[in-house]
């Protein structure tokens, strides 16, 4: 070979030495305290283009890109005033040059190395551009992937409001007042649904949302919904103070349960004019969640069964409770209080 160690190396251990370097997989570029290359192996010739004839003695910066080069004495300076082994520019872009001239994005590992002329660097390179490739190529299905469900839960958001301004049309035509009410009861459905949905666009979080705050938004758009009543009821949320959140997959029945609750403290909780509040509250109780919606209203019947009772909305809360892994209890008096425990993770297991 015509490279060659320092010639105060004892002859055996640069044998030796040389070998390891040689049939190295990956390429090997040793370098002096000034810069220059004193040693490469064959890795390096093909990763760099170059006869190691072309390198040997040469500075180590025409194996950088030129943008880069000012920098690499100082880079080389800090590394001898500490020499142990150690990566390359943590947590910075590496680059190196090809004889063309072409940039190409490598991985940089350190070792000092002892002769008898002093310190050297010993530096292992690796060619990273097709790991850059695969990485990149993975960033852009990721990026398709997001764009396609940030377009999913908008266009169901938007479909779900269409229905809605079809009941709230459907309704505008009819003169019969129980029907009204049936049609605006589904449109807050509808527009609990969609309000999940509306979160997930908005948070770019396309499986999780914030509880506390989804609550908070249903009130709102609950209230909307009774403007007559709104002057004699008000309708009050108390949320955690910190976020909560919940998988899109129970975050639906939770909605739709207080939404359903909600409706029936309105039409039967304050009857004959009557004033009132309701309440809707979220909990967080050990490795459980509580929500409870309360009013200080007339409170329930005599023998009260929520299993047993004859309005659609009231028929729908069990089964939702059911696909939250949830259980209810009832209290009244004054008023009525329902609450709903139920884990706070999601149950591991599913129907087969």
């Amino acid at each position: 070979m015509n490279d060659a160690l320092p010639a105060s190396m004892p002859p055996t251990g640069e044998g030796s030495f040389r070998r390891v370097v040689e049939w190295a997989p990956t390429a090997m570029v040793m370098v002096d305290r000034k810069g220059r290359i004193v040693l490469i192996n064959a890795q390096a010739e093909r990763v760099f283009g170059y006869p190691r004839q072309e390198l040997l003695g040469q500075s180590v910066e025409k194996l950088i890109p030129g943008h880069l080069s000012t920098h690499h004495p100082a880079y080389r300076e800090g590394f001898f005033a500490d020499p142990h082994p150690r990566p390359m520019g943590s947590g910075r872009d590496l680059y190196a040059r090809h004889r063309d001239g072409s940039e190409f994005p490598v991985e940089i590992g350190l070792n000092p190395i002892e002769t008898d002329d002093g310190v050297m660097v010993l530096a292992s390179i690796v060619d990273i551009t097709e790991r850059h490739r695969a990485q990149q190529k993975l960033e852009r299905a990721l990026n398709e992937k997001t764009a396609l469900l940030n377009e999913v839960h908008h266009r169901v958001k938007n479909n779900l409001q269409v229905v809605s301004s079809l009941l709230n049309l459907q309704a505008s035509h009819t003169s019969d007042a129980r029907l009204k009410s049936v049609l605006a009861e589904s449109q807050n459905r509808l527009r609990a649904m969609a309000l999940t949905h509306q979160l997930l666009y908005e948070g770019k979080d396309y499986s999780r949302i914030d509880l506390g705050e989804y609550l908070d938004r249903l009130a709102q758009l609950l209230l909307g919904s009774y403007r007559e009543d709104s002057v004699r009821i008000s309708l009050r949320t108390v949320m955690p103070t910190g976020p909560l959140s919940l998988d899109l997959e129970r975050a639906v029945p939770c909605g739709l349960i207080v939404t359903e609750l909600v409706t029936n403290a309105f039409k039967h909780a304050f009857v004959g004019g009557r004033s009132g509040e309701v309440r809707i509250e979220l909990h967080a109780v050990a490795d459980a969640l509580e929500l409870v919606v309360a009013d200080d209203g007339v409170g329930l019947p005599a023998g009260f069964d929520l299993e047993n009772v004859k309005s659609l909305g009231l028929q729908l809360v069990p089964l939702l409770a059911e696909q939250l892994g949830g259980d209810f209890s009832l209290g009244s008096g004054p008023g009525a209080r329902f609450a709903l425990r139920f884990p706070s993770m999601p149950s591991s297991r599913r129907a087969s």
